[in-house]
Order: C-alpha cells, then structure tokens, then sequence
C-alpha cells in the first residue's frame, strides 16, 4: 500500500531537533518514527507504553531529581555496584 496520507504536529523547535538527533543517532527519521508507532498502536491496540499520572511519592522523586536533589552520581558502574553492595 503507498503511503499517501500525511500527518502534521506541532511541536517545541527544541524538543523536535533533540529527537531528531536522538532518531539519527539510531537510524530513523522522524516519519519512520511515526510509521514505527503508528503500527505498534495498531498491533496493540493502543499506546505502547503506558500513560498515566504518577502517584504522589513518583511525582516529588522526579522533581527532585529533574532539580538535581537527593541524586547520587558515580564515576563509573564499579563504583555503583560498590555502593549497593553487589
């Protein structure tokens, strides 16, 4: 089947050009991106992720760790598996 139709959306210039690059980084363009979800959609019967608003605890965490709060760095993944232990 062509593909004929075409879909337009609007969006922020930098969020599209870090997913951009993001998508080239992995081979993709941004219309075999939305070609790739709109099947997944369709396979699944809706969203292929889920979409949903975080509870309370899950909303104060991303905030503060989007501000740089209570995060904890590590030089490397040795030094993480250190600290946790493993």
């Amino acid at each position: 089947m062509s593909k004929t139709a075409t879909i337009r959306a609007r969006v922020e210039p930098d969020l599209k050009n870090e997913v951009e690059n993001i998508l080239a980084r992995l081979g993709l363009t941004a219309s075999e991106t939305i070609h790739l979800l709109y099947r997944q959609i369709q396979l699944q019967r809706g969203l292929p992720f889920d979409v949903r608003i975080p509870n309370e605890l899950t909303a104060k965490t991303l905030n503060e760790s989007k501000a740089g709060k209570n995060v904890t760095r590590f030089e490397n993944k040795k030094a993480l598996y250190a600290d946790l232990g493993l």
